[in-house]
Formats: structure tokens, C-alpha cells, sequence
């Protein structure tokens, strides 16, 4: 005799149970590929708000300050024009409730062509901090810790190790057997922090420079772990900025201020960048140190560095291919 309910026609879960009917709208939503919001919208339409609400609360909280609009927006790559537009002006209106402060979000895009690179001269830098502190003001930073996206190893002379590098001395700069070494994001041509992450919110852009979308990232940190120059850094708590130190001038895949939960690093300045200005942290420099440019143009400054000067890369064994280089004059 079988044990089946009188009803059988409807679709069986794992268990050989028959699905609600609530499941049986969903089966075709989980039975193909998606993104992660196009999933939860079309979820959310098939069971209902408070239905939905409840199914996927044990497993994911939208925060306080988070918006339905803002959670379900689509991946940066497949908004229009149109879209971006209605985003940005939002996000404005936004900063300047929140924060007091009139900002303009843009989306400069990569340059044709152009493929940008930097350099560090090791026998220049002097450990002064003035390229963090640019970074710092620059990029919209949580004023209640010291955040940049650039640290500085303090070095024995005589050794390239990073682990002998000390990153929190507080002593007057700089030490006569000591030189210094400026570590950021070094914008691979192989990013493994981008091979990591679950939902393609990191990418690599096409002048090299590798980006996060704030809205899309949801913060589980591996490409954290992935990154073997600890570029990345995690916000862990909502940033704040009094309205006369927020930069008004804002990329929207660079300095805008960033949500609590999410992943950011350093973009080399590019809605500066992408518009012809340097990065603040090579302005910033007092000694020169820094140098930034075209890879592909043979007369731009970095590949001066490249043909005439002793260079190497950090963790070259990795296979990462660095766009950022080291020299000594």
C-alpha cells in the first residue's frame, strides 16, 4: 500500500515530501542561474513580503540603513546610463542627509587605451606618513580610526623581508638603518581577490585598475584573505565624516563614502585619474618618491622608471603581476 498523500501531483523536495505550493513557485527560480538579487526579487514575488521576510531572515539581514531599493539594485555592469544617473542622485541626496554635505557622484570611465602603472622610489621615501594622510582625506575615510589605504613598513636596511617590517612606529623619520616601504593595492594583472569573491563585486577594469562595488560586495572578506599585500580593508562600522571634511568630489567605484559591511582599497584615484589629474597620495609626497603614469605610453614617466632604474615587484613567485613597482635611484 502506498504511502503517498491522495494529492501526489506536485513536485517532491529532497526528502520525497511533497513541496507547498509557495515552493513550487520557486522551483523555477532556483532552477537556474541568477544573480544573488534578481534571486531574492523574484523570490520575494513568488511567496509574498512577509513570507519571503521570514524564509530568508535566518540567513540574511538587509541593514538599518540599507534601502529595498538599494539591496536589490542590479550588478554595476548591467546598469544603463539611465540607471547610474538615478542612482548617483539618489546616493547624493543621501550624503546629504546623513552627512550635511553636497557631494557629486560620478562614473568616469577607463581611458582607451591607456593602462596606468606606479612607482615607489625606495631610496626617496622618507616614512613621513604624508601620502596616508592624503589617502585618508582623500577617499572619505572613518574619521574615528587612522584609515588608509596605504601602509608604511618601517625596514632593517639589508633585507626585503615584510616580515621584519614594523608599520607602527611613532619615533621621528627617518632612521639611519632604516629605510621605507609604501604597500598598497598593487592593482595585479591576476588579482586573486577578484578570483575569490562570490558574487563578482570585485573586478578588474580595462587601464588595469581593480575596483569593488560597494552596493554589490556583501562583505563575507574573502578576497581579504585572498590578497597576499593586505590592500583590502573591511569597514566595520558606518563611517563618520563631519560635513566640512567630506570630499564633495566622488566616484562611484572610488571615494564615495562606503556602507558598514563592506570591502574597499585602493583605486588609484580614479575619478581623478580617469580625468588627467595624479593620485593625492603622489601630490601629497615631499620627497618625490612617487611615480605614477601611462604603461602604455613609452614616453609617460612610468615607463621612464621601467627602462632606466633598478625595479622589482613585492611577492613576484605569486604570479600576480603587479602594475606597481619598487626602485632605488
Amino acid at each position: 500500500m502506498s504511502n503517498e498523500p491522495a494529492n501526489s501531483d506536485g513536485p517532491t523536495n529532497s526528502s520525497g515530501k511533497q513541496t507547498p505550493d509557495s515552493d513550487q513557485n520557486l522551483l523555477p527560480i532556483l532552477g537556474q542561474p541568477t544573480s544573488r538579487r534578481t534571486a531574492l526579487k523574484a523570490a520575494g514575488a513568488a511567496l509574498g513580503l512577509a513570507a519571503f521576510g521570514k524564509a530568508v531572515s535566518p540567513l540574511m539581514v538587509i541593514p538599518e540603513n540599507v534601502s529595498v531599493d538599494e539591496f536589490l539594485q542590479r550588478h554595476y555592469k548591467e546598469l544603463t546610463d539611465e540607471d547610474k544617473q538615478k542612482i548617483f542622485t539618489r546616493m547624493e541626496k543621501e550624503t546629504k542627509e546623513s552627512y550635511g554635505a553636497e557631494v557629486s557622484i560620478s562614473d568616469p570611465q577607463p581611458i582607451p587605451g591607456v593602462r596606468y602603472g606606479y612607482a615607489i622610489s625606495l631610496s626617496k621615501c622618507n616614512g613621513n606618513g604624508k601620502c596616508m594622510e592624503a589617502c585618508h582625506e582623500e577617499n572619505n575615510h572613518h574619521r574615528g580610526v587612522d584609515q588608509s589605504y596605504i601602509r608604511i613598513l618601517e625596514m632593517p636596511k639589508g633585507t626585503m623581508d615584510m616580515e621584519q617590517g614594523n608599520t607602527t612606529y611613532d619615533h621621528t623619520v627617518p632612521q639611519d638603518d632604516k629605510f621605507y616601504m609604501p604597500v598598497q593595492c598593487q592593482q595585479c594583472d591576476n588579482p586573486p581577490c577578484v578570483t575569490v569573491c562570490p558574487v563578482e563585486a570585485t573586478w578588474k577594469e580595462d587601464d588595469g585598475i581593480v575596483v569593488v562595488d560597494y552596493n554589490w560586495c556583501i562583505g563575507c572578506r574573502y578576497c581579504e584573505a585572498a590578497c597576499p599585500y593586505h590592500a583590502r580593508r573591511f569597514n566595520w562600522e558606518q563611517p563618520e565624516i563631519p560635513a566640512e571634511e567630506v570630499n564633495p568630489d566622488q566616484g562611484y567605484l572610488s571615494n564615495r563614502i562606503r556602507p558598514q559591511g563592506t570591502m574597499e582599497k585602493c583605486h588609484f584615484c580614479l575619478h581623478r585619474t580617469r580625468e588627467g589629474r595624479l593620485p593625492a597620495c603622489l601630490e601629497a609626497c615631499p620627497t618625490g618618491a612617487r611615480v605614477f603614469g601611462d604603461l602604455n605610453d613609452p614616453e609617460s614617466p612610468i615607463n621612464y622608471v621601467l627602462q632606466n632604474k633598478r625595479v622589482f615587484v613585492l611577492k613576484e613567485e605569486l604570479g600576480t603581476q603587479p602594475s606597481f613597482f619598487y626602485f632605488f635611484d
